[in-house]
């Protein structure tokens, strides 16, 4: 039986590891490039490009930095845009446990841009700092490019694209699904509850132990009152 036990008590706290090891290595975001279908209204009429897009997400501090990138152009210029004159913004749509919306924006183009060229969107980079926990998606949103002075391009999506990036935000003082802080109010000794097969073992093992040493202080005592 002692074997028996030893055998359970070790399989359990295998399992516990392992139960583990696959939470601390699940992902915490999950990001896929996604086709999105701008239609974008222009100083020189409307016009439509699907380019791919990826968004991602790095911790930083208490919130994330947001990233999106464009492998294509949506829209171009019948002139030439010089050096430093078009900067790309964008909103990305919140979903899942937050609402809202993250503002990101591009940096001015560094070269000049020929005419009738689709415009290199870039990399845009924007900070999301979550409320609560939970899990929360990321969609391509209105893509507006500011050229010459004046919103040269506002381009929406219109195939209803599919989110992004998938965030799993935890750690988040006070947000929904933070487990409530331990009570400070007693002892130094003492210790929160447990539960589980390990615990009930150990516990069971704590209790016979009790019995075992009151046992033995009474053969003690009857054996001393007997010699007497």
């Amino acid at each position: 039986m002692p074997n028996r036990r030893r055998t359970t008590a070790a399989l359990t706290a295998a399992v516990a590891v392992a139960g583990a090891a696959v939470l601390a290595g699940a992902p915490a975001a999950q990001a896929a490039v996604v086709d999105v279908n701008y239609a974008c209204e222009t100083k020189i009429g409307p016009k439509s490009a699907v380019s791919p897009v990826d968004i991602k997400a790095v911790k930083s501090g208490s919130g994330y930095t947001i990233t999106m990138s464009f492998e294509k152009g949506v829209s171009d210029s019948p002139v030439e845009l010089p050096k430093g004159v078009m900067t790309p913004r964008a909103e990305l749509v919140l979903g899942g446990d937050a609402s809202g919306r993250v503002k990101v924006t591009g940096t001015p183009n560094t070269a000049a841009i020929p005419p009738d060229t689709p415009i290199s969107i870039g990399t845009l980079t924007g900070t999301f700092t979550p409320k609560k926990n939970g899990k929360v998606t990321f969609t391509a949103g209105v893509l507006t490019v500011h050229a010459l002075g004046m919103d040269a391009a506002v381009c929406t999506p219109k195939n209803n694209p599919k989110p992004s990036l998938e965030l799993q935000v935890t750690g988040v003082s006070g947000g929904s699904d933070t487990p409530p802080p331990a009570d400070d109010g007693g002892s130094g000794d003492e210790q929160l509850p447990k539960t589980g097969p390990l615990d009930s073992a150990v516990a069971l093992g704590t209790l016979g132990g009790t019995v075992l040493l009151t046992g033995a202080a009474g053969v003690l005592w009857l054996t001393r009152r007997t010699a007497r």
